[in-house]
């Protein structure tokens, strides 16, 4: 039944009425088509409508649909923490505005990504508490005409046998037919998710840049030739499909919210829409981050001479000495280095700001300027 139909779903309930009803027909030894064994309305249909059972698919799909995605999700999450814990000796330089910032550690980079994803997590699992909520029962306007009165109940609880969800009924039966915010909270969801992806994936792709002309802090794993024409080209093609899925994600949010908005009176028949593109993003997403872990992070190593180099060129290393040399001094040895060419470290010597020796004691270890505190001197240097 295609997608683009009739409103809220009748043509695909009244289509799965009469298979049931056919299938039935055939176990009692009845011919296909004779529904006076079993009828697609009157038995099948019996204490239902497309207003309740459809909604109620919706939801039960959503919900199986979103253990693969939370599952692809978690080992992504822990695939980052391990590259945070692996990368945790790597000190760089960090960037703000995409210029020279404070030293950070790759392994840090690596655990805020990681950290990010466990709050779209935690948000995914808040959008399946409110899905688990059916109205089931509530027939055409969510008034329950038709049924009986312990059909509401009685479905609900086998429903979440067969299912293995933890399924219950609404309190409000017409609500959860009025409105279909609950999924636009996960299609929300789902969006806030495809938007760390991306971020992550570019990340990852500029961190990866050159392997001559770019930043070349990190290495992706090669998975395919990345040019028709340039030999020896490889591109982050698996970071490059993260991006593409994403976009996906949120043109098919942009378009649930659009139904979900569209519901008037007693029913939202945009019903069909939002279940498809809910659908797509809830399986693209989870194939998307399965892929990105198994064939790009598991595999990222960190060029640690390249991080290192950029670190001790970096007008960034000018701020961690504000303490001792006041915020303006530390403008100025910045500027200069910028200016010239020189290190931090050159400039501060020939200026006469610190000895080489100082400097061997403050530089010593960069690690300690990527945690919280400030450097301490024994000399006022303001």
């Amino acid at each position: 039944v295609d997608v683009y139909q009739a409103g809220a779903g009748t043509s695909h309930n009244m289509n799965a009425n009469e298979v049931i009803a056919n299938r039935a027909i055939e176990i009692l030894g009845g011919r296909k088509g004779d529904y006076s064994l079993v009828h697609p309305n009157d038995h099948v249909n019996m204490a239902q409508s497309t207003n309740d059972t459809f909604p109620t698919a919706m939801r039960v799909a959503c919900l199986w649909l979103l253990r693969p995605l939370q599952d692809a999700l978690r080992e992504l999450i822990d695939a980052l923490a391990a590259k945070g814990r692996e990368f945790d000796d790597v000190v760089k330089a960090g960037r703000t505005h995409l210029q020279d910032a404070v030293p950070v550690r790759l392994g840090q980079e690596f655990d805020a990504y990681a950290a990010a994803l466990r709050k779209d997590h935690w948000r995914l699992e808040r959008a399946a508490e409110a899905l688990a909520e059916l109205n089931l029962g509530g027939t055409a306007a969510g008034t329950g005409v038709n049924a009986h009165p312990d059909y509401r109940m009685l479905a609900v609880e086998r429903l979440a046998q067969l299912s293995g969800l933890g399924l219950r009924p609404s309190s409000n039966l017409m609500a959860l037919m009025q409105s279909m915010t609950d999924f636009a909270h996960l299609s929300s969801a789902l969006r806030l998710l495809a938007l760390d992806l991306i971020r992550i994936a570019n990340d990852l792709r500029l961190l990866s840049s050159g392997p001559k002309t770019g930043l070349a802090e990190i290495t992706l794993p090669a998975v395919q030739p990345g040019s028709s024409i340039m030999p020896g080209k490889v591109n982050p093609v698996i970071a490059e499909m993260v991006d593409m899925v994403g976009f996906q994600v949120l043109g098919n949010d942009t378009t649930v919210a659009a139904a979900t908005q569209a519901g008037q009176l007693e029913l939202n028949v945009m019903m069909p829409v939002i279940a498809h593109n809910l659908f797509h993003s809830l399986e693209i997403l989870a194939n998307a981050m399965r892929v990105f872990t198994e064939r790009c992070v598991r595999g990222i190593t960190a060029n640690r001479l390249r991080c290192r180099a950029y670190l001790e060129e970096s007008t960034g290393l000018a701020t961690v000495l504000t303490p001792a040399i006041g915020y303006e001094r530390a403008a100025e040895v910045a500027k200069e280095s910028a200016r010239t060419g020189k290190t931090v470290r050159q400039v501060l010597v020939e200026q006469g700001v610190f000895s080489e020796d100082e400097l061997e004691v403050i530089f010593d270890d960069y690690r300690p300027l990527t945690e919280p505190g400030r450097l301490m001197l024994q000399q006022d240097r303001g």
